[in-house]
């Protein structure tokens, strides 16, 4: 979720769950200790929230897991996961999992130097390293310093494929996903990848200890509206899109007078109305007018004219 799940993104997604926990965009080790911007930037309502850390160097994970503790993020989670010449480059994401023992260093130096959950997300395999006994080769390698794993049931190929098509050409294989929970019942498994809706992630749940959505919360994010009464049994009534959007206003004032551009808060809000009439207009206004000068809670009050008429 590079570039997507930024604070902005994730303060929208609290207003819509309050349970949820909710993970950052991955961000690497070196942004943190060498970038110029605070890369640990977010915002109190986001609680809970997990920081995603790319990176494979023990000590500089290890650090960077220390400084988010002290920030009063709830989680820390590796990404061995992401399949993106960028991250390859970089030796973190999915290729660390040819490489189960550095991914066990990794997370136990993070464990030494925090109280708080460190958790890791992966695949159910790279390349040819795709069966299921490398699966658990990687997870009983890991496991003695990791008892939460995110996995996606998608298998990553490192070369030949765009991050994209990572996402997309590998098959989907859940099974594989709930016999790891069945193998290995005292860790926590949590399944992710072309999950689509609610009713989908409770008969994951019948299976496995957690959901992990991703794309479809983001392109289509008012599914998170249920989250609460379905997967969690809150009684309070969702909250509408209408509603979310307009409880930014206070958030997006605040933001504007800090110097943020609307479209740099907005954008992430285009999909909330999706499969509704006026959806298509509330886009299509904010696509050409939040880029202008002077744009803001006004120019988002017009764009949601076209759902109220």
């Amino acid at each position: 979720m590079l570039d997507w799940t930024d604070k902005h993104c994730r303060y929208f997604h609290r207003l819509l769950t309050k349970q949820a926990l909710l993970y950052t965009e991955m961000v690497t080790t070196g942004a943190i200790l060498f970038g110029k911007g605070d890369y640990l930037a977010y915002n109190e309502q986001e609680h809970p929230v997990s920081l995603q850390l790319g990176g494979s160097d023990p000590v500089a994970l290890a650090k960077c897991a220390k400084l988010a503790e002290e920030r009063g993020y709830d989680e820390i989670n590796l990404n061995v996961g992401c399949p993106s010449d960028r991250v390859q480059n970089g030796r973190f994401g999915a290729c660390l999992m040819s490489d189960a023992q550095l991914v066990a260093d990794c997370v136990k130096a993070m464990q030494d130097e925090v109280a708080i959950p460190v958790t890791v997300k992966t695949r159910i395999g790279i390349d040819e390293q795709d069966s299921y006994d490398f699966l658990c080769q990687f997870i009983e390698t890991v496991m003695p310093y990791c008892h939460t794993f995110i996995v996606h049931a998608r298998k990553a190929w490192l070369s030949g494929l765009s991050p994209k098509e990572n996402r997309e050409i590998p098959p989907l294989d859940y099974l594989r996903v709930y016999q790891l929970k069945q193998d290995y019942p005292d860790l926590t498994i949590a399944i992710n990848g072309g999950i689509k809706s609610l009713t989908e992630a409770q008969e994951h749940l019948k299976y496995v200890d957690g959901v992990m959505m991703g794309r479809e919360a983001y392109q289509n994010p008012i599914v998170l509206s249920q989250v609460d009464q379905m997967l969690f049994g809150c009684q309070n009534a969702p909250i509408s899109g209408i509603e979310a959007v307009q409880a930014m206003f206070p958030y997006i004032e605040q933001q504007l007078l800090a110097g943020t551009p609307l479209n740099h808060i907005c954008r992430h809000l285009l999909g909330i109305f999706n499969g509704q009439v006026g959806a298509r207009q509330w886009r299509r206004y904010l696509s050409e007018n939040a880029t202008k000068k002077g744009a803001d809670v006004t120019t988002m009050e017009r764009a949601l004219e076209y759902l109220q008429s």
